[in-house]
């Protein structure tokens, strides 16, 4: 490479197919008048619509489809289920109000990470991504895309159970495709996001309508005595509550793209209130409907609550849900995947991640490596037999990270007081979000400590990883010599580049 002595090649190089290698710009006529509009940067394509969209879309996933019985069994009674589903929705608003400022305030990519790099420092936001890059998103995608491959197979197997092999051959297939699409376009990742999003909307619709004709007809013995006490235990709240922020968790994933949106003080705020208020009455009616045909103890026994209510209302036609599920299920895999790759190109471009996550492709202007890197870990996941016990283990991890996220907002506000703020809330709202979340994390430990402490330990290998990765600078000069030709292999592969300067 001895047209090229830097250590990686930059966004002003041109890739040249015929001689696999790189030429200068001035070799290039078309970088001597290169637009803004050709500029490898991310673009600012996300819109209202697409916010709204990346956040329903991904939110909405199969949980409320196929097993909202989490909260129902550490609740006990079909009313406090109820009230624990609102309870949770407001709770997610506040959550999500208080990254609406975050993300207004501090116009980066990488939510979560970002906020808490700029508040407290560079340990807990790598611990927080190394977390997140080694386990969380890999397993995560993995148990989404697994449902995906399952419900999408049921229709051609019913009523025959569906061979093992052949759920992770579509589940593989589906992950291929949703990263192929994110690695190809910004704007055709968004627009199926919206179509996916439309299906949700649509499947939620097709159980609401009917549940609330039953209950308008008097189908209402499940409500009676709603709130009558049973045998729970008060530590079954901390799993319930995690029970109802999974289903509900994604209202944050807009701020992991929040170079790319137009008009980030307007849009933001408004995506994420709109989507709350939309999420939150979708599911507190669709929970209504279930159970205006099944009593709590058929809803616990069911394995696919949705199936189970459209095959007592709806005859033939509930072959259709299946497919709205599997259609659910893909929305949020690719709602997941295009947020958090900007997670990664951030921490990369901070440097607390190989440098080729940080880089941009030179002609489609997405952000390949980061997309493509959760692709191997994610088909390992999806043969490893405990990866929803991998889930329970750092559920507390992520509201933890969450919780100390919206805290740093709290300091924020008297570190840096001037601080432009076009989005602000009531304190009370970032304040009682914060201590709920870290209180119930603390509950955790002591309700199932099991669990939590393995999770606790997994979190806790990423402070010797930030002191052996990120802190120590003395590598070996071979380690050095070896990255770096590893980067410059990697770039002429992936046709990638450092990303130019926005003119913001």
């Amino acid at each position: 490479m001895s047209t090229c002595p830097l250590s990686t090649i930059s966004s002003g190089d041109h890739i040249n197919a015929g001689t696999n290698g790189f030429v200068p710009p001035a070799a290039d006529s078309r970088q001597q008048s290169k637009s803004p509009a050709n500029k490898v940067v991310l673009k600012k394509k996300v819109t209202l619509l697409r916010g709204v969209s990346i956040i329903i879309g991904t939110i909405i996933g199969a949980g409320i489809f196929i097993s909202p019985k989490g909260i129902l069994q550490h609740t006990g009674t079909v009313g406090m289920a109820l009230v624990m589903w609102t309870a949770c929705g407001v709770l997610s608003l506040f959550g999500a109000l208080s990254y609406a400022e975050l993300g207004t305030s501090i116009k980066k990519s990488g939510a979560h990470y970002t906020y808490i790099l700029e508040a407290f420092g560079p340990l807990p936001a790598f611990v927080r991504v190394w977390v997140e890059l080694i386990v969380i998103r890999p397993a995560a995608t993995a148990v989404i895309a697994l449902a995906f491959g399952q419900y999408i197979l049921q229709p051609i197997f019913m009523p025959c159970g569906i061979p093992e092999i052949a759920i992770k051959i579509v589940t593989t297939i589906g992950i291929t495709v949703v990263m192929y699409i994110n690695s190809m376009s910004v704007s055709w990742t968004a627009r199926l996001q919206i179509f996916l999003t439309f299906c949700k909307l649509a499947a939620i619709l097709i159980i609401i309508i009917p549940g609330m004709m039953q209950l308008f007809k008097g189908q209402t013995e499940h409500f009676n005595q709603a709130f009558r006490v049973k045998e729970v235990s008060v530590m079954g709240f901390p799993l319930a509550f995690y029970s109802g922020m999974y289903a509900y968790a994604g209202w944050f994933y807009l701020n992991f793209l929040t170079e790319e949106v137009e008009n980030p003080e307007k849009n933001i705020p408004l995506a994420i209130c709109i989507s709350m208020a939309v999420v939150t009455v979708g599911y507190v009616l669709t929970n209504v409907a279930y159970f205006t045909v099944m009593s709590p103890e058929e809803l616990l026994a069911s394995e696919a609550v949705a199936v189970t209510f459209a095959e007592r209302l709806m005859g033939k036609f509930s072959i259709a849900v299946p497919i709205f599920v599997a259609l659910s299920c893909f929305g949020s895999m690719n709602g997941g995947i295009f947020a958090v790759a900007r997670l990664f190109l951030v921490a990369s471009r901070e440097g607390h991640l190989p440098e080729i996550l940080s880089m941009i492709h030179v002609r489609k202007h997405t952000p390949l490596p980061a997309v493509i890197v959760l692709y191997p870990l994610t088909v390992l996941m999806l043969f490893l037999s405990d990866i929803y016990s991998l889930l329970n283990f750092l559920s507390f991890a992520r509201w933890l990270f969450i919780g100390l996220a919206v805290t740093g907002l709290i300091y924020l506000r008297y570190k840096r007081p001037d601080m432009p703020r076009p989005f602000k809330v009531p304190l009370f709202i970032p304040a009682f979000f914060a201590f709920t979340c870290l209180f119930i994390v603390a509950l955790s430990l002591y309700s199932d400590p099991i669990n939590t402490g393995i999770g606790f330990a997994i979190t806790l290998t990423g402070i010797p990883a930030y002191y052996l990765f990120v802190v120590w600078d003395k590598k070996p000069k071979y380690f050095k010599r070896m990255m770096g030709s590893m980067t410059k292999i990697l770039q002429i592969i992936l046709e990638v580049v450092p990303p130019e300067q926005h003119d913001d």
